[in-house]
């Protein structure tokens, strides 16, 4: 099956992947006077008095919206947010398959960051939580941060936290597969992006200590003066010993590599020149930094990718359902730092240690026990840290 034709043939057919439906009936006169006037009026005085009201009278407490300005769909770019519309709904639809959770697809026609916090926030009252969809970097970094600063509900760029927590469980439980202690080894980040420098920040949180990040120029310094704002953010917190060099230059002895870069970027070559038992994660899509036959060829014992048509799919559907069901069930302020570390640990779990090996090391996208598992975590994870409401 050539799989594009027939997304594109389906797409046609569905005219749209969500619609919105009545969770009252509406068939008699008092159905009418109960769920809209006069009767309404009472929940609509209850939420005026007590506006956190409108989390239990009304959808607000178990819905999201999925934003978009659509300046990095998928691996397609900057088309455009209504070329986008298509990816927020699949978003959306996800949400309710894998976690319950309902979800509205918004597409800003804007790249002005003040606009986009703005429009968010004004309509902030209508949702439980924002979940931020391909939006370019560095400006995805400042809209979060501003949101966050703005808004008391959680606030979450997929792209960036979501690959994250997926890579972290996947290195995690490959880790134990090469008997690797996560202090001792050195990781290659390749792409310095949204999703490069998330998964960086996140695996230091986790307990790796040496971390390398390249992007097209090469390894990233703090030392280097041409660095911009967002690289030299990362720069002081990687890459320790100041070295310099190219993406060959910084593989040579590394315990793992990630990428979330470009296709082919990564040859055998370099990869025979990492340490023993090397972990490979190369996330392009959908043609990877090293197609796996290659890289196990040269050397790799353990590699990853976001394809469905190899063992160990990097995908971010086993986080973002499960996250926002939790966050939702317990009315958290935020998505923490610790919220994230812990959900990658908690889908770590959900492969036994006697079930691991090279080919299996995180759990299917398809795995109905995901969500469950990770918004038992994230709750349990928010009352620990006090942003729990609930």
């Amino acid at each position: 099956m050539d799989i594009r034709k027939e997304s594109l043939k389906k797409h046609y057919e569905w005219k749209g992947k969500i619609e919105v439906i009545s969770r009252v009936p509406v068939n008699t006169r008092e159905d009418l006077s109960l769920a809209y006037t006069p009767g309404v009026a009472e929940a609509c005085l209850e939420i005026q008095k007590s506006p956190d009201k409108s989390f239990t009278l009304t959808r607000r407490g178990n819905l999201v919206a999925v934003i978009t300005d659509g300046t990095a769909v998928l691996g397609l770019g900057d088309i455009g947010p209504e070329a986008g519309m298509p990816v927020m709904e699949g978003k959306c639809a996800l949400f309710k398959e894998f976690a319950d959770v309902d979800a509205f697809p918004i597409c800003v026609h804007t790249k002005d960051v003040d606009e986009i916090v703005n429009t968010i926030s004004l309509i902030a009252g209508s949702f439980g939580g924002i979940n931020l969809e391909d939006i370019a970097a560095p400006r995805c970094f400042e809209i979060e941060k501003k949101l966050k600063e703005r808004l008391d509900i959680p606030v979450f760029h997929d792209d960036q936290h979501g690959t994250a927590i997926v890579v972290a469980a996947a290195l995690i439980n490959a880790l134990k597969v090469v008997g690797k202690n996560i202090e001792d080894i050195r990781v290659v980040i390749n792409g310095a992006g949204a999703a490069g420098c998330a998964i960086g920040r996140h695996l230091l949180n986790i307990g790796v200590k040496n971390l390398i990040m390249v992007d097209r120029f090469g390894i990233i310094s703090e030392d280097d003066g041409s660095l911009s704002d967002f690289h030299r953010s990362i720069a002081k917190i990687t890459n320790r010993d100041r070295l310099h060099g190219t993406l060959s230059d910084a593989c040579v002895g590394a315990d793992v590599f990630v990428g979330v870069s470009a296709p082919g970027v990564l040859t055998g070559e370099m990869v025979a020149t990492m340490a023993k038992d090397a972990i490979v994660f190369p996330m392009a899509n959908p043609t990877p930094e090293i197609m796996p036959e290659e890289a196990f060829s040269a050397g790799a014992r353990i590699v990853g990718t976001g394809r469905s048509d190899y063992p160990n799919q990097i995908n971010n559907v086993l986080a973002f359902p499960g996250i926002f069901r939790g966050a939702l069930d317990c009315r958290a302020s935020c998505i923490n730092e610790e919220m994230k570390v812990a959900t990658s640990y908690a889908l770590a779990s959900l492969i036994p240690d006697s079930e691991l090996s090279e080919e299996n090391i995180i759990t299917s996208a398809l795995d109905k026990k995901v969500a469950e598992v990770v918004s038992l975590a994230v709750i349990e994870t928010a009352r620990k840290t006090g942003v729990a409401r609930i």
